[in-house]
């Protein structure tokens, strides 16, 4: 009798334990879990090469998009250009990594719209005059000549969440309100109708090296973007 009682209880444990055991080893929590350790491994032998390095929440953020974009054809340079809108906009906020290096080739200022916020980003849009910036992943266009001198389109590829970005003529280009000088002078930097606007004496460095099919980044918590959820097709 103590016997069979021994062998009921062994076997309900196994009826637990088992399924356990098995969600454990699922392929997917694998797959997880391997791709976080790669995200960490990037970032903690990423060459800062004398910038001051992003933080591990946009990076690892960027890094899982960037490969999920990359693996389905969007990106043709292994370029990877990081805007953390959580920072202010007196500190440096625009990264350009090299993937290949696993090096930060660029860090500098970059402004938000000016219906996005002050000093700080905490709005953002995907409507047409809205002079909000927008979230999320895109790809790089072609370069062109515009009001601002020499600008790069841009092409959302998150819908709802910057698809119109084409239509809202949402490009990189220079301005003069994005400069240390400016910042001198003002509690921040000026900003934009929406567009990521960049310092006018690296504009054209920054266009020419990240234009045509490379991956831009523009994050902030308050909106966690799941790229292959919003993958346009």
């Amino acid at each position: 009798m103590k016997l069979l009682t021994f062998f009921g209880l062994a076997l309900l444990g196994l009826f637990f334990i088992v399924p356990n055991f098995r969600k454990e080893i699922h392929p997917k929590n694998s797959a997880m879990i391997s791709s976080s350790k790669r995200v960490v491994s990037a970032y903690n032998n990423l060459n800062a090469n004398h910038f001051q390095l992003p933080q591990l929440e946009s990076f690892s953020e960027a890094l899982k998009g960037f490969y999920s974009f990359k693996e389905k054809g969007f990106f043709q340079k292994d370029l990877l250009t990081i805007i953390d809108f959580r920072l202010s906009s007196r500190v440096k906020r625009l990264w350009i990594i090299d993937m290949v290096q696993n090096k930060i080739i660029l860090n500098t200022l970059v402004a938000h719209g000016k219906n996005s916020g002050e000093n700080f980003a905490n709005q953002f849009s995907n409507i047409n005059e809205s002079n909000k910036s927008s979230l999320g992943f895109f790809a790089t266009g072609e370069v062109y000549q515009g009001k601002h001198g020499l600008s790069l389109k841009l092409d959302g590829l998150e819908k709802g969440v910057n698809d119109n970005a084409r239509q809202r003529a949402i490009v990189i280009h220079g301005a003069d309100y994005v400069s240390e000088d400016f910042l001198k002078n003002h509690s921040r930097l000026g900003k934009s109708h929406g567009c990521p606007a960049v310092p006018m004496g690296q504009s054209k460095k920054i266009i020419e090296t990240i234009k045509n099919k490379s991956c831009l980044f523009i994050y902030h918590s308050t909106q966690i973007n799941n790229a292959s959820a919003k993958l346009i097709s």
